[in-house]
């Protein structure tokens, strides 16, 4: 990568200068088509977050018309293509998901098979016999997968998104980025007035 820098006017006025250019490039980044935004909540969800399904706006939808993923994002999948990074953290959020589900099922038949042995003998209640203290070991056991499996589960569903726009805007570079400036600054002049610097990354 190679990295060139000249030098313009010298006025105080060049820090205007300098500030305009700076938010050129990310006027330039805007939204490209078949970007897809995540509803705002969603997309802010961290580890060990909600696991409802997540709710996006699919490429060229505006306003509040936000659809359902699907539990296991499935909704979403006609619209990452062929990125196969994308595809990865979806199949990655699928599996998660799977694991959800089975954890759910392993702690409600812990409870179920818990609590029909509270009145399995006629006259007597029992709360600790052998049965019981198989189902409150799986209870317990999936309380602590359900932290394991959630920890990074909505994760790998916004990098699917991320990688999805990420791979729009890669090969869609457009002219104004490629000659917009990579850097931009003011340095001071051997006369104490400031100098304009430019920095561009021709590859």
């Amino acid at each position: 990568m190679l990295h060139l820098t000249k030098n313009f006017f010298t006025a105080p006025r060049l820090a205007v200068v300098a500030v305009a250019l700076a938010l050129a490039a990310p006027v330039s980044a805007q939204t490209v088509p078949g970007t897809i935004r995540l509803l705002p909540e969603d997309a802010a969800r961290g580890r060990n977050g909600h696991q409802h399904n997540f709710y996006f706006l699919a490429p060229g939808v505006g306003g509040e018309n936000y659809q359902s993923a699907g539990f296991f994002g499935q909704k979403l999948r006609p619209y990452l293509g062929n990125n196969a990074e994308a595809l990865s953290n979806l199949a990655a959020y699928r599996r998660q998901k799977t694991l959800f589900l089975l954890d759910r099922l392993v702690a409600v038949g812990a409870v179920g098979a818990y609590g029909s042995q509270v009145f399995a003998k006629a006259g007597e209640q029992q709360y600790f016999n052998a049965t019981q203290k198989v189902a409150t070991g799986l209870f317990a056991a999936s309380l602590l997968a359900t932290i394991v499996v959630n920890r990074h589960t909505n994760e790998h569903l916004q990098q699917a998104v991320s990688a999805h726009n990420a791979g729009l805007r890669g090969p869609r570079t457009t002219w104004q980025q490629r000659v917009s400036p990579s850097t931009v600054g003011l340095r001071p002049a051997a006369t104490g007035q400031p100098l304009l610097a430019l920095s561009w990354a021709l590859r």
